[in-house]
This record gives structure tokens, C-alpha cells and sequence, in this order.
């Protein structure tokens, strides 16, 4: 079996690591290259992510793989969070953390838009006020400028992926943290984010988890004195990767994920949503084997 070697990025909501691995005779060999604090801040008034600082810190990690030549490279970071870009493919401000009170009162205003219930009979995932759905209602009250200069909406490790490749899609997991995303019909939830005045023309085609988007761009490569290497669309939501990982060999199974808060769930062919699950706030989010139930 020829090596294999691979570059990960895992961010998390306070810090983040570049994890080398090295795939010889069915053996996975972990080396971390690089760790670093995810940074974040307030600036007029609203919590954001250092996009460009997060960006650099990539790049510290992909100059660390110096002399080695990759075969992949994958980024994964917490859900719901996202950066705009604009017609010209620029990216617009920085992304807001989901800490951020911009969202309070949105669950109430979008319940009454659409009816209590109805977000998640369309989107199986349970109702935390920092959403995507609630981020972008929130900018739709706002009447923000950012959102109505954006073409394009991408979830933190899709923009990673686009920073990195040029390649602007949406990879599965990552969008079904969202709660606008169907996971019965297997698209945008479009019909109830037209009720909410969220525009649809914004959102990312969606791909399958481990799809190769392309290469890693020249101007990166050069910078970072590396040779180029596919850029992959791993399983972009931490939780989704982290399940991967569980060394399950039966069907009946159940991990624990521990992270910035703890996960306890199930792999399922297909989600459960109904009164019992709405009742127990149980959500619904895709795996790397079309999907998942977490508690």
C-alpha cells in the first residue's frame, strides 16, 4: 500500500491545530504541526471572528508541511457561523460569532412569521437563538447592507475551502447545522426562507462530504513554499468528523462528542422529526453517511 499523507485543519470555537496524518498499511499516524488560539473579538458592537487571523494561522500550518508532499488537505470548525462574499468575490467584513446578541428575539419573531413548530417540522434540528436561520433573519430586520450586497453565503469551513481553492460550494454536514436545510427532501429549505425574507440566490450549491473541490491555489502554494495539493471537502462540521472517528463495529451504537459543550447521539438512515422529538429538542444533522440524530 503506497503512504498517504494528509493535512487536517480542526478549528474549534476557542482554539484550533493542523494535524498531519500519515495512512501506511491501514495505520493512521497523527502529528500535530500546529496549534494555535482561534481569535475572535468585539468591534463595533458586534462579536467577530478574525477572519484574517484565522487565515494566517492556516497558512503558519500549511509553511510547518514544508518538505512533505501532501495527498489531501481538509478543514472542519463548529457549526452555524458563515462569511459573505460579494459579486466580485470578495469576502464582506468578518463573520459574526454565534455568541453574538444580534440574534435576540429572532426565534420569537421568526414563530411569528411562520407558526411555532413549523421551522422544525421543515428542518429537524432543534432551536438555539444562534442558528444561521436566526443570524440571517436578524440581518433581514436589520436591513443590513451586508446582506444585501452578498452573492454568495458560506459556512466557515466552505470559506476556508474557498480561501484556500477558489471554489465556492457548500459541503453537507456543515449545512445541516444551519436549520435551513430539508433533510426529507434533501435541499434548501427555500420555500420557508421566502417567508422569512431570507434571499435564496445567496446559498452555496451543495456537495457531497469528500468531495475534491480542486487544487490548492499557486498564489497560497508560493507563499507558503509548498507544492500544491487537492483541497478536500471533509465533513466540515466538527461533530461530523469527530463521529467518524468512533471505532463502531455494530449497528447498535451511540457516541459521546465533548468538545465546546457535550453531544450524545445516534447514526440513523434517516431523520426523526416529529411531535415526540420537537418535545425533547432532538436534532437532526448529516453525517459523512447521509445522517445523523443528536441529543
Amino acid at each position: 500500500m503506497v503512504d498517504k499523507k494528509y493535512l487536517a485543519f480542526d478549528f474549534g470555537a476557542e482554539s484550533g491545530r493542523a494535524i498531519l496524518g500519515l495512512l501506511s498499511d491501514g495505520k493512521l499516524n497523527l502529528e500535530e504541526k500546529h496549534r494555535f488560539a482561534n481569535p475572535m473579538g468585539q468591534m463595533r458592537n458586534r462579536l467577530q471572528w478574525d477572519l484574517l487571523g484565522q487565515w494566517e494561522q492556516i497558512k503558519q500550518g500549511l509553511r510547518k508541511t514544508k518538505g512533505v508532499s501532501l495527498d489531501g488537505i481538509g478543514v472542519d470548525t463548529w457549526g452555524v457561523d458563515f462569511g459573505l462574499l460579494d459579486e466580485s468575490g470578495e469576502v464582506i467584513g468578518n463573520p459574526t460569532m454565534y455568541r453574538d446578541s444580534c440574534t435576540q428575539g429572532m426565534i420569537e419573531d421568526v414563530n411569528s412569521v411562520v407558526g411555532t413548530g413549523t421551522v422544525y417540522q421543515t428542518t429537524g434540528i432543534q432551536t438555539m437563538f444562534f442558528n444561521t436561520l436566526y443570524q440571517l433573519r436578524a440581518l433581514v430586520k436589520n436591513r443590513s447592507p451586508r446582506l444585501t450586497t452578498a452573492s454568495r453565503l458560506l459556512f466557515m469551513p466552505d470559506l476556508f475551502n474557498y480561501l484556500l481553492t477558489g471554489v465556492a460550494k457548500g459541503e453537507f454536514s456543515i449545512v445541516s447545522t444551519s436549520q435551513m436545510y430539508d433533510p426529507v427532501r434533501k435541499t434548501w429549505a427555500e420555500d420557508l426562507l421566502r417567508k422569512l425574507d431570507i434571499p435564496t440566490h445567496i446559498l452555496p450549491v451543495i456537495i457531497p462530504t469528500g468531495t475534491v473541490l480542486g487544487p490548492l491555489l499557486q498564489e497560497v502554494a508560493r507563499e507558503c513554499e509548498i507544492p500544491s495539493a487537492p483541497v478536500i471537502a471533509t465533513a466540515g462540521h466538527d461533530t461530523a468528523s469527530a463521529v467518524v472517528s468512533v471505532p463502531a463495529s455494530t449497528p447498535n451504537w451511540c457516541y459521546i462528542s465533548s468538545g465546546t459543550w457535550s453531544l450524545m447521539g445516534v447514526e440513523l438512515d434517516r431523520p426523526i422529526i416529529n411531535d415526540k422529538s420537537l418535545k425533547y429538542n432532538y436534532t437532526n444533522e448529516g453525517g459523512i453517511r447521509g445522517g445523523r440524530s443528536d441529543s
